[in-house]
């Protein structure tokens, strides 16, 4: 039976935990971060970094190049789109770095499917049971490694043999404003439940996802994690799930307003994590790329190669890797996407190697088990 005090304090563990972007947390002994970004829904790695010395690059892409034009260039190749101006001065400072022509091992076009590859580790849908991040918490420097996800279900990406707690979201409708507002007037005189209550509002502004309230609540999802990561006792890996990323139509707006979020996200991110920057290492990927060639909607659809992103303060940056394929009708994978020469299995085994000083040829074992006769990226810190 629930009292007045032990019913607010559930309350508001729940009342902001339906929301996109959704985290999941992970404590470990260690002083490193690691934060995984993924962008559900095929984010479309040319739309984010163009590869704009590329001669078909303009007539292949359309009307999704123009936003290219001024953009930022990062080398004679590639330029960044221009709602990304945070990345650009990480980039600058040498704390991003790009990787493009990208893609897990998986090679059909279903975006379950591929989120299943690209947060087990497999080489095939539903071939492996267990995440590769919970497979990470094995490896990493610590004696005992605990997880945490906030959201309705914990991410395949964290689920396995390790332990992983999760705060599942209340299955009643969600309560009016006004409600809440008669809630926190009700405690207002209460210094400990009206500080409970004020924390789980603010939680509560970030049911938006990457575009709502121009880019507020990425920001806010982005300072969050911050919060629980910086401190001495803090969590240690993160995982931040971000959705919208499916632009079969209108795609340059769309796009646009989804990257100016990431790019908010990531920047209150450094700058909640203050000093602990310099150990943390943020990974952004995607399940697959989309079509080179824009689609009757001013779209495009399921592709294949696309971009993968590390930030923060230890890793290698300023620069763009890619072996790159080129963007003519016959170099393109099945005559319509961007041809993966990159390995993203291997580009975050490498990451992951580099950032804790695990030996590469066991991460990349325990991490991609099926992936096999292939080493890990070295290099990236």
């Amino acid at each position: 039976m629930y009292d007045r005090r032990s019913f607010l304090i559930h309350s508001a563990g729940f009342a902001g935990l339906a929301m996109a972007p959704r985290m999941a947390f992970a404590k470990a002994e260690t002083d490193h971060r690691f934060v995984f970004i993924i962008q559900r829904g095929a984010a479309d790695g040319l739309g984010t970094i163009g590869a704009v010395g590329d001669p078909a690059f303009a007539g292949a892409r359309g009307q999704l190049a123009v936003d290219f034009e001024g953009a930022k260039k990062l080398d004679s190749m590639f330029a960044l789109h221009p709602a990304m101006t945070s990345l650009s001065g990480m980039y600058d400072a040498r704390e991003a770095l790009f990787a493009h022509a990208i893609a897990s091992p998986y090679r059909d076009r279903s975006h379950f499917d591929g989120q299943n590859v690209l947060e087990s580790g497999g080489t095939g849908a539903y071939q492996v049971k267990d995440g590769w991040m919970n497979r990470m918490l094995g490896l990493i420097p610590s004696g005992e490694a605990k997880a945490i996800a906030v959201s309705a279900t914990v991410p395949l990406a964290l689920r396995g043999p390790h332990e992983v707690s999760s705060y599942a979201p209340s299955a009643l409708p969600q309560a009016s404003d006004d409600l809440m507002m008669r809630v926190a007037a009700l405690y207002q005189g209460d210094g400990q439940l009206h500080g409970l209550w004020s924390e789980a509002m603010n939680t509560r502004t970030l049911t938006g996802d990457l575009t709502a309230a121009n880019a507020a609540n990425a920001a806010a999802t982005g300072a969050l994690a911050a919060k629980l990561l910086s401190p001495a006792n803090g969590a240690r890996i993160a995982m931040i799930e971000t959705g919208g990323w499916d632009t079969h139509a209108g795609q340059r707006g769309r796009l646009a307003a989804q990257l100016k979020g990431l790019d908010a996200m990531i920047a209150a991110l450094k700058t909640g994590m203050g000093p602990a920057w310099s150990d943390t290492m943020v990974l952004v990927a995607t399940e697959f790329g989309r079509t080179v060639a824009v689609n009757g909607t001013g779209g495009s659809d399921h592709g294949t190669g696309s971009a993968a992103m590390l930030v923060g303060g230890g890793v290698k940056g300023g620069r763009v890797m890619a072996d790159w394929p080129g963007l003519g009708q016959a170099a393109l994978y099945e005559g319509r996407d961007l041809k993966p020469t990159l390995g993203l299995d291997q580009f975050v085994a490498g990451a992951v190697a580099g950032h804790y000083g695990v030996e590469p040829g066991k991460v990349m074992a325990t991490l991609f088990p099926e992936t096999k006769g292939t080493a890990p990226v070295g290099g990236l810190v």
